[in-house]
């Protein structure tokens, strides 16, 4: 950060402070209708935007583009927007995870590559979040972030509808007989009702939540809705805040510290996010050098209980959520255990973020005193099946399944899985722990959202709606149920999840946080011994490299070179 009274030597003036024939160079190709003093001291902002038609959360950020320039105009700025990749998590195939460490590539390189003193990161959908705050992050530019925001409620019949988490409940009601193809269909049309990403606390909220908890955005951001003229109010103000960063030279290391991730799991844990938020979360920590694990998510917010009233953990929406406070008002409920201290995009610590602020509906946001739920918080797991650890979300499970004892079924792909499930003489009781793998980083690739395995329609149809699922898989933030994810190591690479048999007893202890395969080491040892592994699935392009470098889930699936930054330092002339 700059020294107060001490003017900031711009970047961009190694493109544009000169009179050499490169300055010349630069500076010509650039005007295009500009004045001249536009490139005498004016920080450069650029606007990184993942709107995209194929990314149906993201389609509306060039609407918030124009709001982002007025205030960077104003504040006597230079906007200058640029494309990024976008990664539309409801159409992208196999897995928008495989290209999340492409896009943060692409963001990285598209900010240090350019003449561009500050940045302003649009997202929305799951992964272009964390993708966008990892390439930022390996930067170091002053940077921050404004997201899409959530849709509106959709709603059928006088009914609120979630979308994906009423998705999932009434996909299963189909599969068991109890709601006609024809009621579930009905809801399509309005379960997507506006702009916006979807509107549980699924992945995309998450994240959203995370960004503001961590201080990488103004306060609001998480929740205004996506429609709402409050969001386009907060793109303007982010415009006129990134040249204040600039000036003032506040860069992403001074935010994204070890009290800031720390608040990050708190507020996490208070408002039952998502489970995809602790492999992005490390992956961002990773980029700036914080020492953060596995077991901290477990250590810091497993105790802590959840306030948050959203689906799928409860009961409302995003759009409820706002109304009543948002992630200002879940904070404040948090302060005697969060780190007010923690510095912000703003230029003050994070307790301003909640000054003044309360939750406006106890029905969604609720006190320490009286939660939803006592201990909510991501619980980790460990013993022989997950030796690196595994997870499994408490809040988001049914209770009498947190400790339990059952007999193995393996599904060796999500192809097997589907061929099975249904056959009506699958050998399955409600006792039964299912299992699947060759869905981890390396072996699928990219690790796609299926841990939250559909239940065979024998067990629907006679009443049973949850049971013990265990993958190296991920599932969406949307998504509810008794599911351990993320093992690792994954059995692509040898993990002891390539070594359970069907009808192998596994034991689950969530309060005694043990995941547990029922054989003896000698047995385990065998099997090992045995085991080969399977040839990868691809050969050349990013598959290839990606399969090569991804690390595994507990350290946050980045590539192993990309873990760190290079500053944004360049060196070397184009011409």
């Amino acid at each position: 950060m700059s020294i107060e009274g001490t003017p900031v030597q711009l970047r961009t003036s190694h493109w544009y402070g000169g009179q050499s024939r490169d300055n010349y160079i630069h500076r010509s190709w650039m005007k295009r209708g500009l004045p001249d003093d536009v490139f005498s001291g004016r920080p450069m902002i650029g606007i990184c935007n993942s709107a995209s038609e194929l990314a149906p959360c993201n389609q509306h950020l060039d609407e918030l583009v124009e709001h982002v320039k007025r205030g960077v105009w104003e504040s006597g700025g230079v906007p200058l927007e640029f494309p990024v990749m976008s990664l539309g998590e409801t159409q992208i195939q196999p897995t928008s995870m495989l290209l999340r460490n492409l896009m943060a590539m692409d963001v990285e390189e598209s900010i240090r590559g350019n003449p561009i003193d500050g940045v302003v990161l649009l997202a929305g959908c799951d992964k272009t979040t964390p993708a966008m705050v990892m390439g930022a992050a390996s930067v170091d530019l002053p940077a921050i972030m404004v997201t899409g925001g959530p849709m509106l409620t959709g709603r059928l019949a006088g009914r609120a509808l979630g979308s994906a988490t009423d998705m999932w409940r009434m996909s299963e009601e189909v599969r068991a007989g109890t709601l006609s193809e024809e009621d579930f269909l009905a809801t399509e049309s309005v379960m997507t009702r506006s702009d916006g990403h979807c509107n549980p606390m699924g992945t995309a909220s998450t994240m959203a939540s995370m960004v503001e908890a961590l201080g990488f955005t103004l306060p609001d951001n998480a929740a205004i809705p996506a429609p709402d003229a409050r969001r386009r109010r907060l793109a303007h103000l982010t415009g006129r805040r990134i040249v204040e960063m600039v000036h003032e030279d506040l860069r992403p290391s001074a935010v994204l510290t070890v009290p800031a991730f720390e608040n990050a799991i708190r507020v996490l844990s208070a408002v039952g996010g998502s489970t995809n938020a602790v492999i992005h979360l490390l992956a961002i920590a990773g980029r700036v050098g914080v020492d953060l694990s596995l077991d901290d998510f477990d250590r810091i917010g497993s105790h802590l209980p959840l306030i948050a009233n959203v689906m799928p953990a409860g009961e409302f929406l995003m759009e409820d959520f706002f109304e009543a406070g948002g992630i200002p008002a879940v904070m404040a409920e948090l302060a005697e255990v969060l780190d007010g201290d923690a510095f912000t995009v703003t230029g003050q610590p994070i307790r301003e973020h909640w000054a003044g602020r309360t939750s406006w509906n106890r029905e969604v946001i609720r006190t320490m005193a009286d939660p939803i739920m006592s201990e909510a918080g991501i619980a980790v797991l460990r013993g022989n099946l997950c030796p690196q650890g595994a997870v499994v979300k408490p809040s988001a499970a049914s209770p009498e399944l947190l400790t339990h004892t059952g007999p193995a079924l393996v599904f060796d792909t999500i192809e097997d899985f589907k061929a099975r499930i249904d056959d009506p003489d699958l050998d399955v009781t409600a006792d039964t722990v299912m299992v699947l793998r060759g869905c981890g980083p390396r072996g699928y690739p990219g690790m796609p959202e299926v841990g939250n395995m559909p239940l065979p329609v024998k067990l629907l149809r006679q009443g049973v709606t949850d049971m013990v699922r265990i993958s190296d898989a991920r599932m969406s933030g949307t998504a509810y149920g008794t599911t351990v994810l993320h093992t690792a190591p994954e059995s692509t690479v040898g993990g002891a999840l390539a070594l359970v048999q069907t009808g192998d007893l596994i034991t689950l202890d969530v309060p005694g946080r043990r995941l547990t395969l029922d054989i003896d080491d000698a047995e385990l040892d065998r099997r090992r011994i045995e085991w080969r592994a399977p040839p990868p699935v691809a050969t050349r392009g990013w598959y290839r490299l990606y399969i090569d470098h991804v690390t595994q889930a507990d350290t946050g699936c980045d590539l192993d070179f990309l873990v760190g930054s290079s500053g944004s330092v360049i060196s070397r002339e184009s011409h």
